[in-house]
């Protein structure tokens, strides 16, 4: 009897010592999983864009569509969500496809040459006629604007906290968006005024492209979006600049010594 209380004893203790050490892996492993989601949140907070900073219509591509993101991105609950006007941007749509029409036309019209050669005429003048059209609207309507927005809405007011008294054309007129980085230059700009307004108050901000770029390339896409966010509020609020003071420099004050002693001499 006393031997099979002992090996009852035995068994019992064998199976306390593998829980005991079951338990003991699965707790070990769960830190494991968690280290490594924590790992991968890490991963995607740094994931920066590498740009090619010598070459200067990316650079400034990459800039010109962080600040329209900037200002119709909806994703983030405090985002700006403006909603961009495509009117003009249709209007030179229908224009490429009615000269793409008439060139197909002079392409595959199924008349023998001699006879269509007014109908080349035709056509190629046409083409030739809307492409004109389109540079004139480029050059004299476009200029350096990127974007065009609608009205403010009274929402988007209300999120911002933005008081409509001090800026009542900001739910009559559209936002025209424009942006500047002159060949050979660092300096990037950022212009807000209002679309279709004479003399139309504006707000104008220019940072170093270094400011958003390291030497090797990396974007700090963030930090434009929030300097453009700030942009628009001033502009929200009616902290309008003038022709005197509107080339702020968003840089160091080094920057700002450096173009008064400029002035002086």
């Amino acid at each position: 009897t006393a031997d099979i209380t002992n090996k009852r004893t035995r068994e019992a203790m064998g199976r306390k010592k593998n829980t005991s050490i079951s338990a003991k892996v699965v707790e070990e492993t769960v830190p494991d999983d968690d280290m490594e989601e924590e790992d991968e949140e890490e991963e995607e907070e740094v994931a920066y864009l590498q740009v090619d900073t010598g070459d200067i219509v990316k650079l400034k591509q990459i800039l010109d569509e962080t600040v329209v993101a900037a200002l119709v991105d909806s994703e983030e609950e405090d985002s700006l969500a403006l909603s961009e006007d495509h009117g003009l941007d249709n209007i030179k749509l229908f224009l490429m496809t009615l000269g793409c029409v008439f060139a197909m036309f002079a392409q595959f019209a199924p008349l023998p040459f001699p006879d269509s050669r007014f109908v080349l005429g035709a056509c190629c003048a046409t083409y030739f006629l809307i492409s004109g059209v389109l540079q004139l609207m480029t050059t004299f309507l476009d200029k350096d604007c990127i974007m065009i927005t609608k009205p403010v809405s009274s929402d988007i007011i209300k999120k911002h906290k933005m008081d409509a008294s001090k800026n009542k054309d900001i739910s009559k007129y559209g936002l025209r968006v424009r942006t500047q980085l002159p060949k050979f230059s660092e300096f990037f700009t950022v212009i807000l005024e209002f679309q279709d307004m004479d003399n139309t108050p504006f707000v104008k901000q220019t940072w170093s492209v270094g400011k958003f770029f390291d030497v090797e390339g990396m974007f700090d896409e963030y930090g434009l979006v929030e300097q453009v966010e700030m942009l628009f509020r001033r502009f929200g609020q009616g902290n309008f600049d003038t022709e005197d003071d509107g080339t702020n420099m968003g840089n160091s004050s080094k920057q700002t010594k450096t173009t008064k002693k400029v002035k002086k001499t």
